[in-house]
């Protein structure tokens, strides 16, 4: 399985708590994070799979492996295979994420 965007369908963007929200009706445990403008991870890979929400600002995750660019802004998700090496670039406004461990995908 391969990273994989969700974009934010709605026609005004979306709130952060009602996100937050949808999540937990989901019945997904998250938590949430955020950072400064400009902050940037390493890359780094996890040995879970991950949901992550972006709620407000943006972020631009990269996968060295493809060189690809994958650029969140609020409402998007990110759906992260487990072992998939990334790294990124906070967007110019900061942002504040939420992100779930998922079971693997099969």
């Amino acid at each position: 399985m391969e990273a994989d965007v969700t974009r934010w369908q709605g026609s005004q963007p979306p709130d952060a708590e009602a996100l937050r929200e949808e999540l937990a009706r989901e019945r997904r445990p998250f938590a949430t994070w955020s950072n400064g403008p400009a902050d940037s991870y390493a890359p780094h890979s996890h040995d879970y799979d991950k949901l992550l929400v972006c709620l407000r600002g943006s972020i631009t995750f990269t996968l060295p492996a493809t060189g690809q660019r994958l650029a969140l802004a609020a409402g998007d998700r990110l759906y992260l295979p487990a072992q998939t090496a990334h790294s990124a670039v906070v967007g110019a406004a900061g942002v504040e994420c939420a992100e779930t461990h998922l079971p693997p995908r099969r």
